[in-house]
């Protein structure tokens, strides 16, 4: 029935004070558990993640550029979001929770909907948002360290990366009510992560119109989308 169901399962038969999901192809340091506890101590933090690496990192050149891609989104943008006290996204293949919280919170978790179904996706994204509208704080300890498989070809990575997208979208219009309350950095990271997006796409369209139309090379769209990447990056160091 699907990862979210299984989730709320294990959940609700649990008798522990913290709560730690792990995807079935991570593998987790042994001190992982202590040291996102450590971090629960404080009973205003509602989750804490850990930070990602590919496990298959040697086996392609795409899964070489994933794991870079996992570093910059744990130690640049995770590190960023948990210094103003809010990260976005908790990630899925390794995350602890705070039990009583999620109680409070798996009627709601358990009842999205997307485009009129049960959501099958985005569940990490989703509850961290449920947590922080909860009035908890969300944290990232890069030093608990948990390996992961990644994609290995450009079918399978395109069409994960299209699932991450739909749900960035998605909870992040749930977590628009939530950015007054936050530090604004954190207003500047949502427009960053959703309009950086949009008008990335714009500009990939744009250059291939140009060399369609003109046999030129769109010299000043590669410089945009070079200098965006620039920037993107800029802000959460």
């Amino acid at each position: 029935v699907g990862k979210r169901k299984a989730q709320i399962a294990a959940i609700t038969q649990s008798s522990g004070d913290l709560i730690l999901n792990v995807d079935s192809d991570t593998t987790i340091a042994p001190d992982v558990v202590s040291k996102l506890a450590h971090k629960m101590r404080d009973p205003a933090v509602g989750a804490a993640m850990g930070q990602m690496k590919a496990s298959n990192q040697a086996d392609t050149w795409l899964t070489r550029l994933i794991d870079m891609e996992y570093w910059i989104a744990c130690n640049e943008e995770r590190a960023a979001q948990a210094r103003f006290g809010a990260v976005m996204c908790c990630c899925g293949p390794c995350a602890m929770y705070r039990r009583s919280a999620m109680l409070s919170l798996l009627d709601q978790y358990e009842t999205q909907l997307y485009r009129g179904k049960p959501s099958d996706f985005g569940e990490d994204r989703h509850l961290t948002i449920l947590m922080l509208s909860a009035g908890f704080r969300t944290e990232y300890v890069p030093s608990a360290i948990a390996a992961t498989v990644v994609p290995n070809t450009m079918g399978v990575y395109l069409r994960q990366q299209l699932r991450w997208a739909r749900s960035t979208f998605r909870d992040t219009l749930l977590a628009l009510p939530l950015l007054p309350g936050l530090d604004r950095y954190l207003t500047l990271d949502a427009i960053g992560q959703n309009v950086g997006l949009l008008l990335l796409a714009l500009s990939v369209l744009t250059g291939i119109g140009q060399f369609a139309l003109t046999a030129t090379v769109p010299w000043w769209t590669i410089l945009v989308i070079g200098s965006m990447t620039l920037v993107r990056c800029s802000v959460a160091a």
